[in-house]
């Protein structure tokens, strides 16, 4: 099955990394309506026992509708005064949705609480570090534990606490003696490194930072804390007035993660002459650096309520951190609360390197809210502004492939092809896919065929490449031997992967190896349950092997599953008649054209979905 992504433009330094179509764009998934939407109209006022508050609170809690299980939660509350349950769930539900002073006060009550101790330690310890009470922060967010991330998290907290205290050099020694996995060193470099920036020890940060910046593990584990450390340490050099040396720590950066705004403008700003201030200037802004380390490490799927927690509890120690900002909003857009999404990037101040970004993201999701002329309009202001950013293009063409809206989205990436010039980056790749498929749905072949081998001459192993050119051979019969080879390699790639499981299948369906496209199209149902392409290929194929009971079933759970691209009036008339016969006279490559035709599928509408 061909796909085309949406994507965050940044949810993580990782995602800015390529704008990536690879990492975090999606396989089509049935749209779900915004958590916004779909919040709940039963309110507390409505409420008349404790178990219809709790029921109703932990509903619009599992939506991620904070003020309204917030609400319920008090409302249980005011029934059952001693719960502890529901005050630990009404603690998590304020700090969730960003009421930090109100969270501290259900902290402070539930701080002999073992099961959310883990919670309040760091809201009590940092709240009274961003207080001055720096002892008091230390004793509170002592760690004795077990647990590897618990430690870590504790100690670096504590150490900026001794550092607010004045006493740098006694934190810098506690820190580097941490002992622990060889991915604490990701963390601790950095942290030790802007420690000594804050205690005034130049030669001290330029040792640790040094060391981050050169650990070749650091992008793989915490690319969000990789590149703070890389914008550290060139602007420490660029104050000390060793140019060279911060553009050669932003080349390092820029070598391992190409196309990241802020570094681009650290750059331009360094090669004016100028001196860039520090990230992390104080002792609360380096404390809530840990936990936006600690939440960018873990930004995953199914992740995103801990990580959200971190970063909520890191946005009220800082509120100008924009990358924790987009973070944010970024796991907003994963949770399907768009308008949620939009209010974080607007927070972002305008004259951050990273406005941009946030800019690009808004326009996104403006159109995943439905306002698509609003979105366009917002995105193309941004490539009038600076013509040569690639990802206004990118963030455009999103826009354009969500509406169908092909030709303009054709005409967009030739001037994002002008752009980029005659020698194209590997990180480029995705411009000449994004080419070749709006080419392709404008059935245009010879112009969408060298934008999709362009891709992957700059990136061989792309697996959403493989599979939508090598499907795309197939389907038109062309190549047929390097198409199903393609398909193969986008499976080993990615053999968890349901659409591209079921484009090998529907490859061997069309080159009449029917037993080995039943083999591929029972796994890729089983990977992505009731998706109606899926569905429909998988009846084809047992009518063919002779399994005309299940195909016929398959049929039927084709016109009750999600997707939009199937031609349901076709899959009736296969339900009453069955497939025709097969020429017996034709090749062994199925092209009956009363046969379903290859499905493609529709964009997702949000990019945390797997490809």
């Amino acid at each position: 099955m061909r796909q085309t992504n949406r994507h965050l433009l940044l949810s993580s330094v990782a995602l800015a990394a390529c704008l990536v179509f690879g990492s975090v764009a999606g396989a089509a998934t049935p749209e779900a309506k915004p958590a916004e939407e779909k919040a709940a109209t039963f309110g507390a006022r409505d409420v008349k026992s404790f178990a219809g508050a709790f029921l109703a609170a932990r509903t619009a809690d599992v939506d991620h509708d904070y003020p309204t299980a917030i609400a319920l939660y008090r409302k249980a509350l005011d029934f059952e005064p001693a719960n502890l349950e529901i005050r630990e769930r009404l603690m998590i539900s304020l700090l969730l949705n960003g009421d930090f002073a109100e969270g501290l006060k259900e902290a402070d009550a539930l701080k002999g609480d073992t099961a959310v101790e883990r919670v309040t330690k760091i809201v009590r310890g940092l709240d009274a570090l961003r207080s001055g009470k720096y002892d008091s922060a230390k004793k509170i967010l002592a760690y004795e534990g077990p647990n590897d991330l618990d430690r870590l998290t504790h100690l670096l907290l504590s150490g900026w606490a001794e550092v607010g205290a004045g006493k740098g050099k006694k934190a810098i020694s506690t820190v580097s003696g941490l002992k622990g996995p060889a991915w604490f060193k990701v963390f601790t470099d950095y942290h030790l490194g802007a420690m000594a920036i804050v205690a005034g020890d130049t030669s001290t940060a330029r040792q640790y930072l040094n060391r981050a910046v050169t650990n070749n593990e650091a992008v793989a584990t915490a690319p969000d804390t990789f590149m703070r450390a890389v914008m550290a340490l060139a602007r420490l050099e660029a104050s000390a007035g060793n140019k060279q040396k911060a553009l050669d720590a932003i080349s390092v950066g820029d070598g391992m993660i190409s196309n990241y705004a802020p570094l681009k403008a650290l750059r331009q700003s360094i090669e004016k002459g100028e001196t860039p201030a520090q990230q992390v200037t104080t002792a609360a802004e380096g404390a809530a650096g840990v936990l936006f380390s600690i939440g960018g490490a873990l930004n995953r799927q199914g992740a995103e309520d801990m990580v959200a927690l971190y970063l909520q509890i890191s946005h009220a120690l800082d509120e100008k951190s924009a990358d924790t900002l987009i973070m944010l909003g970024g796991i907003a857009e994963k949770l399907e609360q768009p308008q949620r999404a939009i209010a974080f990037y607007q927070q972002v101040p305008e004259d951050s390197p990273m406005r941009r970004i946030s800019e690009l993201q808004l326009g996104i999701t403006l159109s995943d809210t439905g306002k698509i002329d609003e979105a366009k309009s917002h995105l193309k202001e941004l490539i009038q502004s600076d013509p040569a950013d690639i990802r206004s293009y990118i963030a455009y063409g999103s826009v354009l492939s969500e509406a169908k809206d092909y030709k303009e989205m054709a005409a967009n990436y030739d001037k994002a092809v002008e752009v980029i010039g005659s020698v194209p980056r590997q990180s480029d790749w995705s411009v000449f896919f994004q080419r070749g498929i709006a080419y392709e749905r404008l059935k245009e072949w010879p112009k969408a065929e060298p934008n999709f081998r362009k891709a992957l001459e700059l990136n061989p192993e792309q697996a959403q490449v493989l599979n939508y050119l090598g499907y795309s051979l197939v389907d038109m019969n062309l190549n047929l031997d390097e198409g199903l080879k393609m398909i193969q390699a986008a499976v080993d790639a990615r053999p968890d992967d349901g659409y591209i499981v079921d484009s090998l299948g529907w490859a061997y369906y069309r080159l009449g190896r029917f037993d080995d496209a039943v083999t591929e199209l029972e796994k890729a149902i089983q990977l992505r349950a009731g998706d109606a392409t899926i569905n429909d290929h998988l009846g084809d194929a047992y009518w063919r092997v002779g399994r005309k009971l299940e195909a016929v079933y398959q049929w039927n759970r084709t016109l009750i599953s999600e997707g939009e691209d199937v031609n349901r009036e076709h899959v009736k008339q296969k339900i009453e008649n069955g497939l025709p016969a097969l020429d017996p006279n034709a090749t062994n490559t199925v092209r009956n054209q009363t046969e379903t035709p290859a499905q493609i599928a529709p964009a997702p509408a949000t990019p945390d979905k797997k490809s």
